[in-house]
This record gives structure tokens, sequence and C-alpha cells, in this order.
């Protein structure tokens, strides 16, 4: 019987194993959509594949982790002392083929202890556009696939598959050198988890993850018993799938009963033409991100916690991508994190905030830079505001709260790194929901570009609004004006639009929807939003009724 400070130093030296993983990648990395915006996510499992930690990065990255370290192992079968392995067949991978996963066994005394798992963004393999894919119709126009390749073998890197990336990247250096960092954050792994198992040996360790990952599973069935029992339907809608206009229906069911949790998508659209259809590990990625945040919090994630979640979607459907559905725009997996919680707010309304911009704005510029004469594809994803909850204002702009430790491309590297001159980035005064608490606001960003290429946005909810709770107002959608104030001035939301020099590009970005009904908003509130720019003089008069 292991006593309890064993367990906790075996616990934390797992975590701090993965940690130091992410401080090797961030480190090391070649792509600033990894070393800056934290475009990743590092996984630890036992020889069962039970998560047993992992480090700060997407969320959903870190449980579509747990899906494809399944597939991966079942795939390669046979796994070798310094072998890594790479994994980006979407169905497989919970993900677009350009979140590039690699794991790793783990030995100790020549026995397999222990696997690593690193999933994190690369910029190019090859698809038929460059920087991102946003009209493909199946797999095969998405770029290299790679269903759980040896890329290391027995510590070796394996050249021929190294040149097989090389010659189908348009950015070779950049992916190769992620590559890199990848494998320097696995082989940091191996070295701390081997030292964890030749310390303490692997009966002990097994021991030990047996007692947390219990504890977890029995704290997590005591938070879903003391959730409110009932089952609730929410709708929305995706604009489009990037190949046609038809806007796309998105249903969820929420179940809590008898010790489980269980989210339903039937009712959703069939799968779509276009490359918004989610694999089903990324569906699954989607519901635990929900789940961890209304029964556990505040604990470190292992496998227990998510014993009672269970998740269905028919195959062949939006949220259950098969072959050879397109995949590689996976904005849905956002819409549908709001959607889990819309559908959970008519059960705990004193507890769940309205909706948090209602998407993720994404906008990349691809093009040749003029003093390398390189080519460069450069993304960010824009802030929202939150959305206002039963006791307190929405934070914003703010990262949406599907990104978690993910942060913005600093404006000083998109500028230094593509063509693009950033002339306004500024809080949008009165884009936040009003309500008893307020919406946090949206953002503008004005672009001007200084070198001809081509700008990708990346938005799936612009024509519908983020929703409100108890009254709230709803705020306005997110917005892409491209070319404003000229003859081509037009709004639009996924679009690849060819710039040239001397063209500007605005972005609104959305604010979170307001709780409660404005009218019962504190006055002293109100001033104090107009003297900080969040609310208007007007409309703090006409909607709330107060004079500043």
């Amino acid at each position: 019987m292991t006593d309890g400070a064993t367990v906790e130093v075996i616990r934390n030296h797992l975590v701090s194993a993965a940690e130091e993983m992410r401080a090797a990648l961030v480190r090391t990395a070649f792509n600033p959509v990894i070393y800056e915006v934290h475009d990743f996510g590092i996984s630890i499992y036992d020889r069962s594949l039970r998560l047993v930690a992992e480090s700060t990065g997407l969320s959903r990255f870190l449980g579509a982790n747990d899906y494809s370290i399944r597939k991966g192992v079942e795939y390669v079968r046979s796994l070798a002392e310094g072998d890594v392995f790479l994994l980006n067949y979407p169905y497989w991978n919970a993900a677009h083929s350009y979140d590039a996963t690699m794991f790793a066994p783990v030995f100790s005394d020549g026995e397999l202890v222990a696997y690593l798992c690193i999933r994190a963004h690369w910029m190019d393999l090859g698809a038929k556009d460059p920087g991102y894919v946003l009209d493909s119709t199946d797999m095969h126009q998405e770029g290299l696939i790679f269903p759980g390749t040896k890329v290391c073998s027995r510590g070796e890197p394996v050249r021929d598959i190294l040149e097989l990336i090389r010659f189908n990247s348009r950015m070779p250096e950049l992916v190769l050198g992620d590559f890199n960092a990848q494998i320097a954050a696995l082989r940091t792994g191996e070295r701390r988890v081997a030292e964890l198992f030749d310390r303490y040996g692997p009966a002990t360790v097994a021991a030990v993850i047996d007692r947390f990952v219990a504890a977890a599973e029995e704290s997590t069935r005591e938070a879903v018993a003391r959730l409110p029992q009932g089952s609730w339907t929410a709708e929305d809608w995706l604009d489009d799938d990037g190949v046609t206009e038809d806007p796309i229906l998105m249903r969820c069911t929420v179940t809590i009963r008898d010790g489980t949790f269980t989210v339903d998508f039937a009712g959703s659209s069939p799968a779509v033409p276009g490359p918004v259809n989610l694999p089903i590990g990324s569906t699954i990625a989607t519901c635990r991100v929900a789940f961890k945040a209304v029964t556990t919090p505040g604990e470190q994630t292992n496998a227990g916690h998510f014993a009672p979640l269970r998740v269905s979607a028919e195959p062949g459907t939006l949220f259950h991508a098969v072959y050879p559905a397109a995949t590689f725009t996976q904005w849905t997996g956002t819409v549908a994190l709001e959607l889990i919680y819309k559908a959970l707010a008519q059960g705990m309304p004193d507890r769940l905030p309205a909706s948090s911009g209602g998407d993720v704005p994404g906008f990349m510029m691809v093009g040749v830079h003029p003093d390398t004469g390189s080519m460069f594809a450069v993304s960010n994803n824009d802030p929202v505001g939150w959305g206002g909850s039963p006791d307190h204002d929405g934070i914003g702009p703010a990262n949406h709260l599907c990104q978690t430790q993910a942060r913005n491309t600093p404006v000083e590297v998109l500028e230094a790194r593509t063509g693009m001159f950033f002339e306004r980035v500024e809080i949008r005064t009165d884009s936040g929901g009003a309500g008893r608490f307020r919406g946090g606001c949206g953002l503008r960003r004005d672009i001007r570009f200084v070198t001809d290429g081509e700008f990708l946005s990346v938005i799936k909810k612009t024509k519908s609004a983020p929703w409100a709770l108890d009254g709230g107002r709803q705020p306005e959608p997110n917005q892409v004006v491209v070319f404003p104030g000229t003859d081509r001035e037009k709004r639009v939301s996924t679009k690849r639009t060819p710039v040239r020099a001397g063209d500007r590009i605005t972005l609104l970005t959305a604010g979170g929807g307001g709780h409660g009904d404005p009218g019962l908003r504190d006055p002293e509130a109100v001033r104090q939003d107009v003297q900080e720019g969040y609310v208007s003089d007007e409309a703090a008069r006409k909607v709330y009724g107060v004079n500043a």
C-alpha cells in the first residue's frame, strides 16, 4: 500500500515532466503558432494508455490526444525504445491534417512503462492551398497523410520519411524545425518519466497511478451527482461549409441522469461537402472540455475525470466524419463547445455565462516575404468578449474560452513576418451584449497590407448573433470587412481574399452575450463602463436608462 506522500510525489513528478516537455517545445519551435500562440497539446499515459498527466495548451488538443494515442498504438503494434511515430490521419488523429501528433513509448529496464504524446500545428504539409484549406471536399486535398508512421527508429531519424516531408512542404525548414522541436520535447519527457520508474519501480508507480485515477473518478462522480438532473437540447448554426453558402444546423442534447453525463448530437446536419466536418475524436474532446469545466475544473486532469462522460454522434454526420469527408476547418468544435453550454444553461442557469463571442475569429496572411524571398504563412486567433454571468460581467477582449492557455500572435511578430501593418487595434465600444451583467467587449483591428499576398479569414459565426441569457441582449456577431470604403467593400466570413499592397481589411470581433435585464444593472456600473469606453453615452441612456 503506497502512502499519500509517495502518491503526491509521483503524481507531481509526472505533471512536472509534462511541463518540462512544454518548455522544451516552446524554446525550440520554429513556428510562432507554437512558440507564441501555444497551439499544442502535451500528454503522458501509462502502459494501459490511461492519461496520467498533461501540460497546458489547447484544451481540445489534450482531449484529442487521448483518442489518437489509442488509434496510433493500435496501428503500429510494435514499439521499441527510441521509436517515435507521426499520426495526422484526421479520423484517427481527431483533428485536421496539419495538427501533427507525434508519440513515443517510454521504457525502464527494457520494459514498456508509459507513452508520451505531443500534438502541434504545422504550417504546411502539401495541401492543395498554402496556409489553410477553406474549401476542400475530401481528405486527399488536405495534405500528406501519416497513419502512425515511424519517423525515428531506435533513436535515429528515418531519413526517407523526413525527406518525404521536406519535398511535400512549401515551407520545409519551418516544418522540419517544428518536427525536431517535438522530438526534443519527447526526448525530454522520456528522460524524466524513465527516471521516475527507475527510482520507484514499475509496480509502485502503477499502484500510485491506480490510486490517483480512482480518486479522480470518485470526485467526478460526486460532482455529477450534485449537478441538476435532466435533459436539455440546444441548437445553433454555422454560417456555411466553405463550399456552399447554406447554413448548417448543429443540435445537441445533454442528459445528466443515473451517474452519467451524456452529450448526444442527434439531429445535427449530415456531413457536408466542405471541410467543417468533425472527426469523432475531436467531438469527444470538445465534450470533455465542457464536462471538466462543470465538474472538477480545479483538479489536474487524468483519465479518471472522464469516466462518467458519454458522447454520441452517428457516423457520417457533422460530428462524426468518416473517410473521405473533408475536415480541415475545425471551427465547428468551437461553436459546438458553446452549444453544449447553451444546453446546460437551461438546467443550471445560476452557474453558466452567456455566449462568449460565439466563435474564434481567426485570420492568416500567406505570401512571399520581400526581405527573405521565402514563403510565409502566419496566423492569429483574435480575442472576443466573454459572456455575462449570473453574478459578474464578462471579461474581454480575451481569447475564446475554448483556447485555455493559448495566446494571440503579437502584432510585432505579425508585422515582422508577414506583409500586414496594423493601423488600429482597439476595444469596440458597445460590442458587449447589454444586461444586468454585461458581456465583455470585442476588438477592432484595421489592417493595411504592405505587400501582395492572400488574406485568409476563418470565422464560422458571422450571420447569427452570440446568445444571451435571462433577458440579456445579444451582441452583434463577428464581422470581416474587406476593402472598406471602396467600391469593392464586402462582408465575408471564411474566405481566401487576394490582396495587394495598399489594400485594407477590418476585423470586428463579437462581444459576449448579456446576462439578465439591462434595466436592473447598477447605474454606477454603467457610469464606470462609460468612463472606461466599454459603453457609449447613447447606449447608457437608451439601453440602461442611465445618464452618464
